[in-house]
């Protein structure tokens, strides 16, 4: 009998579409604040206690680290599914997030930031491959672009909410720090009203072509259903880590860490400790100066989800990695201009850098088909927290022992070899140039 339905990924965006990508972006929010609100709390902290710059470092890096668990939870989604882990992830983020409230002891604060992170890795690895294996093939690479304004809200609403919040004293800084509990409540909330479905493509993968069919047909109506390839396929074995450094996969996922990797060292290392920064760099009005640098990382990525179409993947890699390393060299060359030459070259590299943050969802995920999709992604993510988490690790470090200086060169030589891998090894995945 011949195979009637038409394939669920050439179907115009409905409202299953619109639920799923809401739920997510509330959790891209979440992450946002709550890497983002390390650096504005632990700034106040050290006004009250006693933290040495290596614990600084260490605990604004805890979250990052935290991410490293991402192959482990792309690895588990892979074998168990995407739904789940979801609907749990955001109450155990604001669960941890509430406990730093109980507590005053670093190691303790490190390893709930870890925790923290852990549950990022969750939204970050798993939701975007449940979202990637559901939007329409046409609008997947657009509207994972845009997850990054979203997370972006997150990161400079934490940053505005370390300014506001006040009066509390020696614990302000904890309560800066705990505050990452209401947009993890919210989006935790949301997907337990608006439940988040299953993948049909995982389930299509792992041998379930009924249920995988009803579920589509759930959502999508009787016409939809699985591609004749996805009816056809065999539930693919255990993908090892071995499996995503031989062929085919090698290039992708060591592509696609480093430039991960070599991106956020730089983007993190300088935004979460902003204060700490630019309180070094003597620009006058610190609150002012990093409200315009975290307004322009908005612009930022608004103006690369805009240009995300147009430009190849490679070209627009290889472009933000060398525009945002010249504007850092201008910047070191002009430490002894005015603030306001300074303010505005800060500001051209954190719009630069940031707009390359749009490839940070869709890219990963265009590298890796679905049977090792959320596992290479985590992979690539895991790869990815090292570089994060050494820049937020070491920027107070680095600030402490030559200033600004030391700190912007080497994020400067980090982004002139993420250019260089991009250059000589990146694939190219954009289905208009492929």
């Amino acid at each position: 009998m011949e195979y009637t339905k038409k394939n669920y990924k050439k179907a115009p965006l409905s409202s299953i579409h619109f639920r799923i990508y809401f739920a997510l972006a509330l959790g891209q929010i979440a992450c946002g604040f709550a890497l983002g609100i390390s650096g504005t709390a632990l700034s106040q902290a050290t006004d009250y206690i006693n933290i040495p710059d290596f614990w600084v470092g260490l605990i604004g890096a805890g979250s990052l680290i935290g991410l490293a668990g991402s192959a482990l939870m792309g690895k588990i989604a892979d074998q168990f599914g995407r739904r789940r882990m979801l609907m749990l992830d955001m109450y155990l983020f604001s669960i941890f997030s509430l406990l730093q409230l109980a507590t005053m002891n670093l190691v303790i604060l490190f390893i709930l930031r870890i925790l923290i992170g852990l549950m990022i890795a969750i939204d970050y690895t798993v939701g975007n491959a449940l979202l990637v294996e559901w939007l329409p093939a046409k609008e997947s690479g657009r509207l994972q672009s845009q997850l990054i304004v979203y997370w972006t809200i997150g990161f400079i609403t934490s940053y505005i909410a370390g300014i506001l919040i006040t009066g509390f004293g020696a614990h302000n800084w904890q309560i800066i720090l705990a505050s990452s509990v209401v947009p993890g409540l919210m989006a935790a909330i949301y997907r337990s009203i608006f439940r988040i479905p299953a993948s049909p493509s995982w389930l299509a993968s792992q041998g379930k072509n009924k249920t995988a069919q009803k579920l589509i047909q759930k959502h999508l109506g009787k016409k939809w259903g699985l591609s004749l390839k996805q009816i056809r396929s065999k539930k693919p074995k255990d993908v090892s880590l071995k499996t995503l450094f031989n062929p085919p996969y090698r290039r992708k996922t060591i592509v696609g860490g480093l430039f991960y990797a070599c991106q956020a060292f730089s983007f993190f290392g300088i935004s979460i400790f902003l204060p700490i920064l630019l309180k070094s760099m003597n620009l006058g009005n610190n609150n002012l100066s990093g409200i315009i640098y975290n307004s322009c990382v908005l612009i930022g990525v608004i103006f690369g989800s805009l240009i995300f179409k147009i430009l190849s993947r490679r070209m627009f890699l290889v472009r933000t990695f060398f525009l945002s390393a010249a504007a850092l060299i201008l910047l070191i060359i002009g430490n002894n201009f005015s603030p306001f030459f300074q303010i505005s070259v800060f500001a051209i590299f954190a719009i630069v850098l940031s707009s390359g943050l749009v490839l940070d969802y869709p890219y990963p995920t265009e590298l890796f088909d679905v049977k090792v999709r959320a596992s290479g992604v985590g992979t690539c993510i895991t790869i990815s927290r090292f570089g994060a988490a050494s820049g937020t690790f070491l920027l107070p470090i680095l600030t402490h022992l030559g200033g600004p200086i030391l700190a912007m060169l080497i994020c400067t030589l980090v982004l002139l070899i993420g250019g260089t891998i991009c250059l000589l090894w990146a694939p190219e995945t954009s289905p208009k140039y492929i």
